[in-house]
């Protein structure tokens, strides 16, 4: 098991696919955030679900949510509330990919020793959320968020970063609309 916190990110408005889509059936699951919870929980030590509200069913402790402060929609706000969760390196990954496997997170958390940030990328894709990130971040992502940036990809620029590629880009499928969500299913 690893010991590096997991945070799930689930905070999105999913206007994509015009309805939460980490509420939505995935698998045996009742959704794809407890499908993703359950699926983490057999890498990671802990597991925690980032978002805006306690929107879920009672599968996990309450404890493991991490609400944003703010009503804004934006990833760099969400790594603000994460980083002042935790005082370590965390391995952060979006509820909407729910197909990643347990070896490409390892590979990812092993490769990320010597680096602020270190994530995935398959093909010309960059997934920037899908990595570890160092906790020191928290001056950068607040100054960030002093400019109005709320890309994750602007850390990339700032600060050394690690970007690791992978082959198979199934596994990094974002589930954004209906179509996402049955190639996902039909890829189990």
């Amino acid at each position: 098991m690893i010991k590096m916190p997991c945070v799930i990110l689930s905070g999105g408005k999913s206007s994509r696919m015009k309805q939460d889509k980490s509420l939505m059936k995935f698998a045996k699951y009742n959704s794809i955030i407890e499908y993703q919870y359950n699926k983490l929980q057999d890498i990671f030590l802990d597991v925690y679900i980032s978002s805006k509200n306690n929107k879920f069913d009672s599968f996990f402790p309450i404890d493991n949510l991490i609400l944003d402060k703010s009503d804004t929609y934006s990833p760099m706000i969400a790594l603000e509330s994460i980083f002042n969760f935790f005082n370590s390196k965390v391995f952060i990954i979006t509820v909407d990919t729910p197909l990643i496997s347990k070896e490409t997170i390892r590979v990812i958390i092993n490769n990320s020793k010597n680096y602020k940030i270190t994530i995935a990328q398959s093909g010309d894709k960059t997934h920037n959320l899908c990595g570890v990130f160092d906790t020191s971040l928290l001056k950068e992502v607040n100054e960030c968020l002093k400019k109005d940036i709320h890309k994750i990809g602007y850390l990339n620029k700032v600060v050394q970063s690690n970007i690791i590629n992978f082959e198979n880009k199934n596994e990094f499928i974002n589930i954004n609309t209906k179509e996402d969500y049955h190639k996902a299913k039909g890829l189990l």
